[in-house]
């Protein structure tokens, strides 16, 4: 029997699991809803989808699972409309960052035998089908939060489809998930976007801070660049969480300026330490919606034809890059040339190369 999959919202992470199953499970139906007909029109025209439609109808009955995929806020609101094409079998659940909210909503309209909230740990500051890709939740911890009283059959059912598209289940409670997000993920949001904003109200009349910005600071901002409409829902969702965990961010702050304030070398010397301690504990395989990158520093002269020398270097060994670029500011950084690869084996090798062509190569 075909495997039927449906989708409300074909966006970034909805159109990259969609994608993953078109991978992993070749002979499946999709059928998907979204609002933007581009996309929709771009994921038939590449056979990702096989069935489009322009409003929720029996189209998405005797579904084996129902993505939500749109901003939680939407997601929460659909429920209603879906519960009406819920077979016995069927699996509802979402990719949300912010669980509780729509928990609560799942028990209200008696769907907790149906519903099992999910979280893909991936994701981009680029936004949109446009940007999907079946790669995208590869490897990447994939967070199921079963409703109370589901059959511990689809639990299992769920975990063991979730390593199938190759991601890591990783079950937990929707209450505990909203709190660890909102420390790992949320908070990181809400600091990148002041922080530019920050540097953006308080830099010269020549705009040097924006011109010299490099280095750490694109680093630690880049997520700013992330959609703010779904950043928008998930702070509304999430606020008695995000706010808790901002008052205790706000009280460390203050510690750290009064650190600063009394010129206290050790302890200033203790935050840095420490901090670096616990960050270089991190799993370094670890996948979540801060990517770690996988990038080598190169030096080379400043002479016509020194990248399209490298390029080719790589490219004849079929390494594929994902980014590569001049650093102008290397505050933070050795070497003049930044280039960024998809893994790590891809850097690895790459470094490999480069430093058997003599180049000077840092790796990241």
């Amino acid at each position: 029997m075909q495997r039927k999959f449906g989708f409300i919202g074909l966006g970034l992470i909805g159109g990259s699991i969609a994608k993953a199953i078109r991978q992993f499970v070749p002979d499946a139906e999709i059928v998907a809803f979204d609002k933007n007909k581009e996309a929709l029109a771009l994921a038939t025209q590449e056979s990702v989808i096989d069935v489009a439609v322009s409003s929720i109808d029996e189209n998405f009955k005797n579904c084996e699972y129902l993505f939500l995929c749109a901003p939680v806020s939407y997601n929460t609101a659909y429920l209603k409309q879906l519960s009406g094409y819920l077979d016995e079998d069927c699996i509802l659940t979402d990719v949300g960052s912010v669980k509780s909210d729509i928990h609560r909503e799942a028990r209200r309209l008696g769907l907790n035998g149906y519903f099992i909230g999910g979280h893909p740990m991936a994701g981009s500051e680029k936004s949109g089908y446009a940007n999907s890709k079946a790669m995208l939740i590869e490897n990447a911890y994939y967070v199921l939060t079963p409703s109370p009283g589901i059959p511990q059959e689809k639990i299992n059912r769920f975990s063991k489809f979730v390593e199938q598209l190759r991601a890591i289940p990783v079950v937990m409670e929707p209450e505990e998930h909203d709190y660890v997000t909102g420390a790992i993920s949320h908070l990181p949001h809400l600091i990148a976007a002041s922080l530019v904003n920050f540097v953006r109200d308080h830099d010269t009349r020549t705009e040097l801070m924006k011109n010299l910005a490099a280095g750490g600071f694109k680093d630690i901002t880049r997520i700013a660049s992330s959609s703010p409409t779904m950043w928008q829902h998930i702070c509304v969702k999430n606020r008695e969480n995000i706010s808790q965990i901002l008052d205790s961010y706000i009280q460390d702050l203050t510690q750290v300026k009064e650190l600063v304030d009394q010129a206290d070398e050790q302890g200033i010397y203790d935050l840095f330490d420490t901090s670096r301690n616990y960050r270089n504990s991190f799993p370094s395989a670890s996948a979540g919606p801060i990517k770690k990158s996988f990038a080598v520093y190169c030096d080379i002269i400043d002479e016509a034809g020194g990248i399209a020398a490298i390029a080719t270097i790589l490219a004849s060994n079929n390494l594929n890059l994902k980014n590569i670029g001049i650093v102008h500011n290397r505050e933070f950084e050795e070497g003049v040339l930044r280039i960024e690869f998809y893994d790590e084996a891809s850097s690895r090798r790459a470094a490999e190369l480069l430093q058997k062509f003599r180049y000077i190569v840092y790796e990241r």
